[in-house]
């Protein structure tokens, strides 16, 4: 009898951990699903533009920022394009003027270095625009290298446009808003706009996780 009774205890409680194992599967399958859908949604909807210094010395980051604002100008003279493939071949057909640009007020400001400009795929950090934040993860950028290209970096957004000169008082403008609303998901947006939200934050660390894992994993 005992043999019996133990025989279905353990019986109960293997099924029991075969349904605990389960039912976090699930979730994990749909949390995964989710926080992939979002950073997809995001990701392929903004287009960046990264700034890499010579150096971490004083004049090179500030040679930086100078680069930096001259050609954010340039970009928003010439930028009539309403969606993010449109500034992608716009600035493809600029990447010249880009180039020329950045050499020419590198020169003017009294320095000889190289630079290179492409566009491509990259890893940017969690970074906050004003009241807009993006996570961190792989998105399409412009990116300018200067000289070396082993000083700190610099990151916008070109399309929807949050370049600003002063990021750290910036407000978003309701245009550049609208035009991400138009290109995200209600759910997308929720997330890069509503940080006050405990369920959103907890969103924002799970895309963050899930971008983390995936350059783990692509590392290996």
């Amino acid at each position: 009898m005992k043999s019996l009774l133990s025989i279905i205890c353990s019986k109960k409680v293997k099924y029991s951990f075969i349904l605990i194992f389960l039912f976090f599967l699930y979730i994990s399958i749909n949390a995964f699903s989710y926080a992939s859908y979002v950073s997809e949604d995001i990701a392929s909807s903004v287009f960046r533009l990264h700034v890499i210094a010579n150096s971490d010395s004083t004049e090179d980051q500030n040679l930086k920022y100078i680069v930096r604002d001259k050609v954010i100008a340039y970009m928003n003279e010439i930028n009539t394009a309403s969606n993010k493939l449109d500034v992608i071949e716009l600035t493809k057909e600029h990447l010249d003027d880009f180039q020329a640009i950045a050499e020419r007020t590198i020169q003017e400001e009294g320095y000889d270095y190289p630079v290179s400009v492409e566009i491509g795929n990259f890893y940017f950090p969690t970074k906050n625009y004003g009241d807009i934040s993006l996570p961190a993860g792989d998105y399409d950028a412009l990116r300018i290298n200067i000289g070396d290209a082993k000083g700190q970096n610099w990151w916008c957004v070109m399309f929807p446009p949050l370049c600003f000169v002063n990021v750290t008082s910036g407000v978003v403008p309701e245009d550049s808003k609208n035009m991400m609303k138009q290109e995200l998901s209600n759910e997308s947006y929720h997330i890069i706009s509503d940080t006050n939200s405990s369920e959103v934050k907890f969103k924002f660390k799970l895309i963050e996780w899930l971008q983390n894992v995936n350059i783990l994993t692509a590392n290996k």
